[in-house]
């Protein structure tokens, strides 16, 4: 399926999909030291709700959709040099209202889960800066 919403999202910063589908979306982010935060390597949480909000987007895939809310949790710490992958799957179409659950897991051997939550989207009548 074509990606038909936020075509110039940063590869860089928020992730470059790897599947788009129907109602779903994959995207995949390689941490950066521009993303730490302290001297341990701690990414940023923003780095990982960025990414997982493109998944959303992405999952409802239509040019006018915007985030209007989001409930999430950090389940745990992201590091520099991690590859995360999130996984974006509408839960809810409520016609201009779509519910997507997302989940971001990061590469080590346990592809452990860093972050998940529930994102409300909403497909305007026309781009919001219009």
């Amino acid at each position: 399926m074509d990606q038909r919403t936020h075509g110039l999202t940063s590869k860089e910063l928020v992730g470059e999909p790897v599947k788009i589908e129907k109602e779903y979306a994959e995207v995949k982010l390689r941490t950066t030291r521009e993303m730490a935060v302290d001297e341990y390597g701690l990414v940023h949480g923003g780095f990982t709700f960025g990414l997982a909000d493109y998944a959303a987007m992405l999952a409802v895939n239509e040019p006018t959709v915007v985030l209007g809310k989001a409930e999430v949790k950090f389940l745990k710490p992201v590091r520099v040099g991690e590859e995360l992958l999130a996984r974006g799957k509408v839960q809810e179409d409520a016609g201009k209202k779509k519910i997507v659950w997302v989940e971001v897991f990061n590469e080590n051997e346990e592809g452990e889960k860093v972050f998940e939550g529930r994102f409300y989207c909403y497909v305007l009548e026309k781009h919001v800066l219009e």
